[in-house]
């Protein structure tokens, strides 16, 4: 395939190819995507093959990219391990899962009450986001670009119905990177295990609730088969990015126009992942009602314990260097960007739904 034909046809597929390290044929080199995602799994693995076909593309096969999903090299929450150390090249991963690393890597996936989607573009692109990720990846030995985006998440599936803050009191619920610190000053039991072991815990009991991504994913994942009560606005995810980081080594050995060519892709796989959970989320939530699911919202004192325990969390992991200049930048930018969007595009939006009835 070749960058023209890429750009007029390129659609979401499998890429297929034995594992082998990297290494230069006839100009040709072939590097190791290493993924948190299962094979298949609505999405986010989606968006993995899809940055990998898009650089292979775009440098017109000087680099072939195979991926190596969740569990095929190493596991889903050791690919930033595997890409640090130079054991993959790399990865396709939210990065809330390697706040134990360094809390701020949060930020470039998403935090509780934090950045829409389109909110997190504009801090990223046109203000200091890219720097910041960039300057958190060198002490890790990484090269991180925003490669995806889920949209606003929904707040989840439980087995009982929730009326007030009370009831996530030893409640065990999966939910990864701040927004699960939050959750758990209100008393849940919270667990982090990977997306492809998800159903298998809520089916047993071992949870009680869990978020995934929104009613698409949610609906492939086959949640609704094992919990009735879907909340389908949350606060701790509202516009979830995925990250293709490579190992800061190899991307130093690429040439110039192949480096070109791997941010091209991410952003190319920014814009198509967000328009893919986007443009599915509808008729997926129509589905889901139909089946019988309960779809709730969260009650306001439930909301007010939410951004109450997200405030604190935000807070309490300053360290008077990198985090305190990721969030302090992250926030000011939210609220410039939420003021013109919301004096702009908002009173558009409440305009047109009531001329369009």
């Amino acid at each position: 395939m070749n960058r023209r034909s890429f750009l007029a046809t390129s659609a979401l597929g499998a890429a297929a190819a034995p594992l082998a390290a990297p290494a230069l044929a006839q100009g040709r080199r072939k590097l190791t995507m290493v993924t948190s995602w299962p094979r298949g799994m609505a999405g986010v693995h989606d968006s993995a093959v899809f940055s990998a076909e898009a650089i292979g593309a775009l440098t017109d096969g000087t680099l072939e990219v195979e991926i190596r999903s969740a569990g095929e090299l190493v596991g889903a929450f050791e690919v930033f391990d595997a890409v640090s150390s130079g054991q993959a090249d790399m990865y396709h991963s939210a990065d809330y899962y390697f706040v134990n690393q360094h809390p701020a890597f949060a930020f470039f996936a998403t935090v509780p009450f934090g950045m829409t989607a389109q909110e997190l573009s504009i801090w990223y692109h046109h203000g200091e986001g890219a720097a910041l990720h960039d300057e958190l990846g060198q002490i890790f030995g990484v090269k991180s670009f925003l490669a995806g985006n889920t949209g606003a998440q929904s707040g989840g599936w439980f087995r009982r119905e929730i009326t007030g803050p009370e009831d996530f009191q030893g409640l065990k619920f999966r939910m990864p990177g701040l927004g699960g610190k939050a959750l758990g000053k209100l008393g849940a039991s919270v667990q982090n295990i990977p997306g492809g072991e998800v159903y298998q815990a809520l089916s047993t009991g071992a949870l009680d609730a869990t978020e995934w991504v929104g009613p698409w994913a949610d609906e492939k994942a086959g949640f609704y088969e094992v919990a009735r009560f879907y909340y389908t606005a949350g606060f701790h995810e509202p516009g979830s990015a995925l990250t293709l980081t490579l190992n800061r080594d190899l991307y130093d050995s690429l040439t110039p126009q192949q480096q070109n060519a791997v941010e091209t892709a991410a952003i190319l796989g920014n814009e198509k992942t967000t328009a893919l959970f986007l443009g599915e989320n509808a008729g997926a939530l129509e589905r889901l009602r139909q089946s019988g699911v309960t779809l709730s919202s969260f009650p306001e004192s439930v909301w007010d314990a939410f951004g109450e325990a997200a405030r604190a969390t935000l807070e309490e992991a300053r360290d008077g260097d990198l985090y305190d200049r990721v969030l302090d930048s992250y926030i000011a930018s939210m609220k410039r960007s939420s003021s013109w969007l919301q004096s702009s595009e908002g009173t558009y939006r409440a305009q047109r739904d009531r001329a369009l009835g």
